[in-house]
């Protein structure tokens, strides 16, 4: 898609699954199951699905999926699913900028691969490129508390001294018309992207709005760390969203790439058409 002077397209490194429970917090098996199917060990299927923004000779891609370094057992956990590097639909060589939204395996895991010929040492994927990354993130990921330990793993983090890190801080416009902004409520640090065209955006939420069965307020998640933070920020981000008509990425949804959004007739934030990016 060209937007403006940019060109812009999704591509997806592969599906997961995660607890269907755990993805949609307090809102009852009853209502999400409705929408979106569970396996008989109740994991909903995930996509991991980038964004990837070319402005002249730099090309950025947010997020890099879960990776490839995951033993047995912890593949069948979470039934990771990659595609080859040749099926994902962009060249990894081409990638000048990685913006990473949080530091979660499954949105940087993909920073990094297993070295040839070795199961314990890794190499980055894009030691190339710049990456950028919150400040408060990238220390959150390195002293994680008890509850998201299991989510921020010292082989997605440690790697990361050798890339060419770049710590973002709140609100910074990284590129021409290309910004990050701080969130707080899935985790601390977490950072949603807008490519800007004027007066239009394509905005790239991540873990603040999942997919695009999360538009509800309450539809959050049982991963989110501060709830009542998370539902200020996504209240913010919709109302700008429908106000200014933004076509909105949903980084884990399986079937829904990205949408403009609208409040239906029971003033809930819903789907008003799919866009093909």
């Amino acid at each position: 898609m060209t937007f403006g002077r940019f060109k812009i397209s999704v591509h997806n490194h592969g599906f997961f699954r995660l607890d269907g429970g755990a993805m949609f917090g307090s809102v009852p098996k009853s209502l999400w199951s409705r929408q979106i199917l569970a396996d008989d060990m109740n994991r909903i299927r995930l996509a991991t699905r980038s964004l990837l923004v070319q402005s002249g000779r730099r090309i950025f891609l947010a997020d890099v999926g879960t990776g490839d370094k995951w033993p047995d057992k912890l593949r069948r956990l979470f039934d990771v699913e990659n595609f080859a590097p040749q099926e994902t639909g962009f060249d990894p060589a081409a990638v000048t900028d990685i913006i990473l939204t949080h530091l979660h395996f499954d949105h940087a895991g993909g920073m990094s691969r297993h070295a040839p010929g070795s199961l314990t040492d890794i190499e980055l994927c894009y030691p190339e490129a710049r990456v950028f990354v919150q400040a408060d993130n990238y220390e959150s990921a390195q002293n994680p508390n008890p509850r998201e330990r299991a989510s921020y793993l010292k082989e997605d983090v440690l790697i990361l001294e050798q890339a060419k890190l770049e710590l973002t801080r709140g609100t910074q416009e990284i590129c021409p018309d290309i910004w990050v902004h701080q969130g707080n409520g899935h985790t601390r640090g977490l950072q949603w992207i807008e490519v800007k065209n004027g007066a239009e955006s394509i905005a790239y939420p991540s873990d603040m709005i999942p997919t695009s069965h999360h538009l509800p307020l309450p539809y959050t998640m049982g991963y989110d760390m501060c709830v009542e933070a998370l539902l200020k920020e996504k209240e913010d981000f919709l109302r700008r969203a429908v106000a200014h008509d933004w076509i909105v990425v949903f980084e884990h949804d399986p079937e829904v790439p990205a949408a403009r959004i609208k409040i239906d007739g029971r003033g809930r934030y819903a789907v008003r058409e799919i866009v093909a990016l």
